[in-house]
This record gives C-alpha cells, structure tokens and sequence, in this order.
C-alpha cells in the first residue's frame, strides 16, 4: 500500500461521523492525516497528491442512497434477524466491508446502504436454524450495471455468517459472464483465487478481502473455479468430497446449462433421505440459498401450462429444462431460499402465481411469491434517466429530465451494416461515425491520464452484429484503423504532416471542450477537473500505444481479464450476445452499438454504458441510431414507470401476487418481453384504475372529425346548465350519469393505433364497475381565452386548443407532439383547493424520499391525484383542437378520461394480439 492509500484510509476513518462534510473539513482532515502516516513512519516525507485526495473524498462523501421498497408476503415466514442479530458473528460481512471501504473505495454512504438493503433482503430469507421444512421465493430489482453483483455478494456473506451452508449462484448462460461472477465471489466472499486452489494442493493466494487482516482465517469452500471451464462437472462431482449435507459453507458458481444444473443435483441427492409422503430424495437440514443473476433470463419456464378437455391444467406439462432444474434443486433441500436479480423484470412477473397450474414433478414456479424488493441505485448512478432523459408525463407523474449530451447519432452506417445481413455479409469500409468513435476513445484514454488515472481501466464497446462472421470482419477493419491511427500518432504522416493532429484538436474542441464544460456545470463530481488540448496533445501517442483489440464471442479465445493487468487495461471489446447482458466493461467509456431488438428486456440490457464514471463521465460517448435513442426513450419510461409501480403497491402494503396481476393488467402496453416468456399472459386482463386514457393520435379524415364533432355537440346538448360561468373559460358539468359517458364512447371514433383510447374497452370496463363505482361523472369541454380560432360547440362559444402535428403532412393520421393531449392541472379542475394542497404536499413528500428537490413541484402527480378522487367520481375532459394545424376545417375532438383508484374493480381480459398489434417481437 503506497502513501496515497494510507493517507486515504485514514482520512475516511476520521470522516465517517461526518454527514456531509464540507471542502474546509476535508482538507483539514487529509492535513491530520498526513501528519499522522508521518509520525507513524517516524519523521520520512509523505508523498500524497493533497488536491486529488480531496476531490476524490469530496466525492465520496458526497454520495448519496435512497431506501429500498418492499412488496410482501408475510405468511409463513417467521421474523427472526432482529433477534439474532447480535448473537451472530458477522465474520465474512465485515471482512467485505472493510474490503469495500479499504481496497475498492466505496462511499460511506454506499455502504451503509447496502448494508440496510442486505439486511431487508436477509430478513425476508428465513431462519436457517428455524426447524421444518420451509420454502422462500424473492426477487430483487436493481438498474442495469447499478451494482447487483456487489449485493448479492454482500448478501452471501450475511447468509453464511447466520448460518446457510449452501450457496448456488446461477451466473447467466455464457462461460465468460460464469467466471468473471466467481471471481467477484472469490475477492469479495471466498477471499482467494479458487483457479488457483482448483489446480494446486498447496494452500491458495489470498486476494481481496482475503487479504484484510481480521485476526482469524476464515473458512469457506468452492466447489467451482474462475476459470473459464471451472464449471461444476460430472468429473468435478465424481471427485468431489464434499456431502450435500453439513460442513463448510459451499459455494458453487455455474451457468445456467441443464447438463450443469442435472450435475448439480445428482451430487446433491447422494445424501438426500426419500421423503414417505412425496416419494422424492431430500437433503434434510442443510439450508440452501440460491442466488439467480439475470433471473429474467433462460431461468423463465417458456412452456405454458396444458389444460385438459375441462379447463383443468394437465400436472404433467412440460416444462423448460433450465427452469425445470433450478425448481428441482429447491425441491431436493428441506429448506431452500431463492433470490432472482435482475433490472429487467418484465419476464418474471408474467410467470403464473396460479399454485394450481404447477407441474408436480417439479413443484412451484419460481414466481417470486415470498418478497419483491425494489433496490434504489446511489446518487452518483448514471441510468437510462441521466442518459436518455424524460419528458414531462402527468398521467404517470413524470417531470422532465434532459439527457446528458453524451449521445452522438450515427447515421453513415447503413452500407457498412444493413440491419438485415447474413453470416456470409463482409462489411465494405469503415464509417466515418466508427472511425471518430475510435478517436473519441484515444482522447478518452489521454485525458484520464492527464487526469491522474493511468493506471484506471478503459474499455471501447464495439456492437453491431450477433453474427460471428461478421464481428470477425469487424475486428480486422477495426484492427486496421487503430493500428494506422497508432503509426501515424508515432511516426507522423508521410504526405500530410500534422493532419491526424488536426482532427485530433478539432474532436477535442468542437465535442469534447462544450461536453465537458456543460457536465462540469450540472455534475456534482469533484474528481471532473477541466482538461486542455495543451495537456492532452503530447499523450496522444502514449494513450493509443497502450489499446488492445479483443474479441468477445463464443468462438473466440480472447477473455477480458481486467485484474490480471494492475496497470490499466485499455481494451476495444469487439463482440455480440456476450456483451449483451451481466458481462461488466471497466471504465467502459465509448460505445459504438448498431445492435436492434424490439425486446424492452434485452435492449436495456444491452446498455453496458450505464453504470459509474467517477471522474470522466463527461469523457463518455454513446454512438448509435436515431432509432434507437428513440427506443430508449421509450423504455426507459416503462422501466420508470415500473419502478413508480413498485413504490406505490409497497406503499398501499400490497402481495407480491396481487402486484403481478396488476402489471399484467397495465393497459398501456410498455411490459414487453419474448413472446415464449409472456406465454402465460396470451390472455391478459386490464384495468384502467388509477390511470388515464387519452387520444394522442387522431384522425385527419374529415368525414371522421365531423362524426365526432357531432357526437360531442350530441353529448353537450343532452346535459343540463353548466355549472360555471363563461369567463371562467371552461365549462364544467357535474353529476353526469354514466349513461352519457357511454354513449359518448360508443359513437365516437378513435385510432385504431391510439391503444389508451380503445373505445370499446373503456366502454367494458366503465360498465364492469357499475352500480357501486364511476356513477358520477363530471364532464369539461376545454376552452382556451388566448386562442384567435373559436367555435361554437352546442351554443357555447369555445376557444380551441393548439396542439402541433408529430406525423408527416402525407400521413393520415394527427399524432401530437410528445404523445401529450392533457395540460396537468386540468385533471384536478373539479377537485378543491384543500384536495389540490394534499396532493402537491404528497407529491413533495415522495420527491423527497427519493433524494429529489421538492421544491421545484410545480403540476400535480397523476397518479396521487386520481388516488385522491372518488371511487364514485370519473373526469371526461373534451379538447376540441384548432383544425388549422392539420389544414381542416372542422375542430378534432380528442378526449381524456381520469379513472379513479378502484379496489374493487372487475377486469376486462383482451388477448395480447388485440390490444398490442403494433407491439411486433423480432428474433434477436
């Protein structure tokens, strides 16, 4: 350990009481601790770089971490941490913090908050000395590259310390994605190279938190190794001396292959007991903890369950081999825990919580009916939210949040790549967008340097293809660029002297001077320092020199060992579907991805750039296609909106079964996942409680528009006196029968393409509630005073609202601009002030929570609204919109409906195929 790390150790130590400290403090403290590291080497110079150790102290106690959420099921699991909480020894969880702390360089923040997230997660395993035979189902939802690993590495170490002997880590599907978890596992669990232990008899290296000194060794087995083809073998089993049963906690680290998984069991029912009322092998008091990474992913049974000439599911049905595994290893041990993680969790909540639609062969599905928990990701996270932004959406309670200007359109790659090519396709030249790419990464790499992080790790993702052919064609074009661009940083160019240099400056000034200098302005990282071409210029060289070229495939030899290089590994990682999901690039900074997929799921997980950039985020790029931005846009609203989910059921004390059902039953269509994993959602029922329906795509028909501008005057015409007057601008009707919002929606003609807004199934669902709820309605056509163009719509002289066309001029149909018909607080016009008060105040309140600024609330939350109205209360509000702006001459009527929270509601169920038609799945 150099004077840095000492310095470092001990000024984080004489911090941690501080909440925030401030810079004044910080300096103070790394000047006690250098005269402290002085005494302590009796009077030798302490060379430490003072400005770099505050800024990264600053940092780090900067770091902030919300509380987790928590969905439940209290039945049959009895509370038992807080009992022996201080009766365990927690040898292995303190070994990793200190490990975190010392060698890794956590926040105090970071933390203390897993160490919370861990125990909420521990607590809702059961007892592993309670007697019985029990059985635990959980799943933990964290963001893409947010640190899911170090929580269940973190998790492990508390289950072993409170007495799991067991432990099973399904680490993904590919061999690389296997290894990199077990060695994760072997630094922040085991605390030794089990490699290493796997090939020699002698006693293994220690490394990571082995290597903290704690006073005691600490025991723990592997039965697999981080090798690439450590995995748990018939070899492995048959030279194995470890029983299922008593001894060290066993750790085994395997893919998700059924050869592996059926290994696994049979060395397991070696000393399994038959059970007299099942018939079945049990291993019997051996406490099993199985962590499932990427969950969402091969673990799902993609068979749906067979029924019998009476609608009776047949118990014999097939299912999928991988998940047919993994439930017979929970099956074969009296007492089992099974944790699912994943960021992407689409999948595993359209598994069937139905008991009665399991296979009895196999048992229960792995539907995470014990607990889910919804895992926040620290300040310093750079998510699809930071990347992508959001825009501004009441009806879910959405403000806007601009993107970081990261993101670089690529739209010269059409040639190189066609989104349609074949395994025989050789790519003509290079992009010119790849080539800047290439540069971007060479001026990355040098300003680290010149940043004081040399020796920190730097990766280039290059996704275009999943073919191998393909990525090999890749590979020598790319090979050819970086090789050309080091020649000529060394030896200059022949003809052109100077010219690389030029280009080289002219990236650095027109992109990366503006990105950093905005990044600076709006980024809380002390360790962001600004950098000049002065500094970067003669580094050039240096930081290319230092780039290798990897291909990352199945076929392919070439793996990404970054901890083998202590100084930096600088790496373009070349590659397709092992790239895609759970495989971490460190200090991942340019990524060039073409890659397409209409699955929410696998193009979320595809984003590796997502994660933590301490001191040289605003070095990081994002090469791709306007589609695909367009794409994320869209997803990252539906993973936000889930989350949202998550919080509001934890809130309202809701089961994980009863949240299932209302995900499935989410009108709006964003859950998307493989067509073989929604299997059992082919018939899905929905309800509109707590949302809105509105027409953000109409017609430009105008025979159309006239049928539903007569419906509205229709409508208005049958209702008695409005209840405000005229300069008041709106007019409201309350106490609306039903009835009349019925016939409304039955005459009046939406989109086809507009899925809110399906009349007939509004038309079901209002109908579904009646007598007890929607028997009330209040009806309000908008009027806007400012508007030059007013109409007269049953006798009322009606000022009509401005919304531009999103869609081309030749298209037919009206597509507002932002998908957006509802101004916010429109939806609480009928609803009092006192109302309008509880819910900003609420609103404020949850921002809060979530580490936000409640003071910039300024529209009501949609859903805290409608939660707010009655039951009995439903909204129709009327925009009859300025036909100018689609060249018309008759006013387009759209709608929004405000449904109420409902309890009660009964659901309309609609096939997937009816209600998602433009929702087409495409083959990876």
């Amino acid at each position: 350990m150099n004077d840095y790390d000492r310095t470092r150790l001990v000024a984080q130590a004489l911090l941690k009481g501080e909440q925030i400290p401030t810079e004044q403090t910080i300096r103070e403290t790394v000047k006690i601790a250098i005269d402290s590291i002085i005494t302590r080497q009796q009077g030798h110079a302490v060379e430490v770089d003072q400005e770099k150790l505050v800024r990264e102290l600053e940092s780090l106690f900067n770091t902030r971490m919300g509380l987790g959420t928590v969905i439940e099921d209290k039945k049959r699991h009895l509370p038992w941490l807080a009992d022996r909480n201080s009766q365990i020894n927690w040898d292995f969880w303190n070994r990793y913090v200190r490990y975190l702390e010392e060698e890794k360089g956590w926040a105090p923040a970071t933390i203390q908050g897993l160490d919370d997230l861990t125990n909420l997660i521990l607590g809702r395993l059961e007892n592993p000395l309670r007697s019985g035979a029990w059985d635990r189902r959980g799943m933990v939802v964290g963001q893409v590259q947010s640190g899911k690993t170090a929580n269940y590495t973190g998790l492990i170490c508390k289950a072993v310390d409170a007495g799991y002997k067991r432990i099973i880590v399904l680490a993904g599907i590919q061999n690389s994605l296997r290894s990199q978890t077990q060695r994760r596992l072997d630094e922040g669990f085991l605390g030794y190279d089990s490699h290493a232990h796997r090939a020699s008899t002698q006693e293994s290296p220690a490394i990571g938190a082995g290597l903290i000194p704690v006073g005691k060794r600490l025991i723990a087995d592997s039965a697999t190794s981080s090798a690439n083809n450590g995995d748990f073998s018939k070899k492995v089993a048959g030279q194995f001396g470890v029983s299922a049963g008593g001894g060290n906690p066993l750790l085994f680290v395997v893919k998700k292959n059924t050869t592996v998984l059926k290994n696994l069991l049979q060395w397991a029912l070696r000393d399994g007991d038959k059970d007299e009322k099942s018939g079945k092998r049990i291993v019997r008091g051996v406490p099993l903890l199985i962590i499932d990474d990427e969950a969402d992913n091969a673990s799902i049974n993609t068979n749906p369950p067979l029924l019998e000439e009476k609608g009776k599911v047949w118990e014999e049905y097939d299912v999928s081999a991988i998940n047919g595994s993994i439930r017979n290893l929970l099956q074969s041990f009296e007492k089992s825990a099974y944790v699912g993680y994943t960021a992407t969790p689409f999948a595993n909540i359209f598994i069937s919580p139905d008991e009665e639609k399991k296979n009895q062969k196999f048992g229960d599905d792995i539907f995470p009916r014990s607990f889910i928990i919804n895992l926040p990701a620290p300040s310093n996270y750079i998510g699809p939210v930071q990347v992508f932004g959001l825009e501004t959406d009441p009806a879910i309670g959405f403000e806007a949040s601009e993107p970081l200007p990261i993101i670089r359109t690529v739209d010269d790659q059409k040639e190189w790549m066609p989104d349609k090519h074949k395994k025989d396709h050789v790519p003509g030249e290079l992009p010119e967008s790849l080539k800047q790419a290439i540069k971007a990464f060479i001026l990355c790499c040098a300003a680290r340097i010149v940043r004081g992080q040399e020796n920190e790790h730097n990766s280039m993702l290059v996704h275009v293809t999943r073919l191998r052919d393909v990525q090999f064609e890749v590979v020598k074009q790319v090979k050819e660029e970086l090789t050309s661009l080091q020649k000529r940083l060394r030896y200059g160019d022949n003809n052109a002297p100077g010219k690389l240099e030029e280009e080289f400056e002219q990236l650095w000034k027109d992109d990366f001077v503006p990105t950093t200098s905005f990044i600076l302005s709006s980024i809380a990282d002390p360790k962001l320092t600004s950098v000049s071409w002065e500094e970067v210029k003669p580094i050039l060289h240096r930081a290319a020199s230092k780039i290798q070229i990897k291909t990352i495939n199945g076929t392919a030899k070439d793996v990404l060992e970054y901890w083998e290089d202590k100084n930096g590994l600088n790496v373009i990682a070349i590659g397709g579907d092992k790239l895609s999901r759970g495989l971490t690039l460190e200090g991942l900074s340019v990524s060039y991805y073409l890659r397409a997929s209409k699955m929410y799921d696998t193009l979320m997980q595809m984003g590796r750039w997502f994660g933590y950039r301490p001191g040289y985020l605003d070095l990081c790029r994002l090469y791709t296609t306007n589609e695909l931005v367009k794409w994320y846009e869209h997803i990252t609203v539906a993973s936000e909106e889930l989350r949202q989910e998550f919080d509001y059921m934890a809130d309202a004390g809701a089961t994980p079964r009863e949240f299932g059902l209302k995900v499935r039953r989410h009108p709006q269509g964003l859950l998307i996942t493989g067509a073989n994993k929604m299997k059992t959602g082919t018939v899905m029922r929905m309800s509109y409680t707590r949302t809105l329906s509105e027409t953000t795509i109409l017609h430009k028909d105008e025979n159309i528009n006239q049928q539903n501008f007569k419906v509205t005057e229709e409508l208005l015409s049958s209702l008695s006196s409005y209840t405000n007057p005229p300069e008041k601008h709106n007019y409201i009707w309350s106490n609306v029968p039903p009835e009349r919002v019925i016939d409304f929606l039955l005459d009046y003609q939406s989109h086809t393409d507009c899925k809110l807004a399906k009349t007939s199934l509004l038309v079901k669902y209002i109908k579904a509630k009646l007598p007890h709820e929607l028997t009330s309605w209040t009806i309000v056509i908008i009027s806007n005073n400012q508007s030059k163009n007013k109409k007269n719509i049953a006798g009322n002289e009606v000022g009509l609202t401005l919304r531009k066309d999103a869609s081309p001029k030749s298209s037919l149909e009206y597509r507002l601009v932002k998908s957006r018909l509802l101004s916010p607080t429109d939806e609480w016009i009928d609803l009092s002030q006192k109302t309008r008060d509880e819910i900003i105040e609420i609103t404020r309140k949850q921002r809060a929570k979530a580490d936000k600024d409640p003071s910039s609330i300024k529209t009501p939350d949609g859903k805290i609204l409608r939660s707010k109205r009655s039951p009995k209360n439903g909204l129709l509000l009327l925009y009859p919109l300025d036909p100018e702006t689609i060249n018309s001459e008759i006013p387009v009527i759209g709608f929004v409906i405000s449904f109420p929270e409902s309890k009660t509601a009964k659901m309309v169920e609609y096939t997937v195929n009816e209600v998602y038609s433009e929702e087409e799945l495409c083959q990876l």
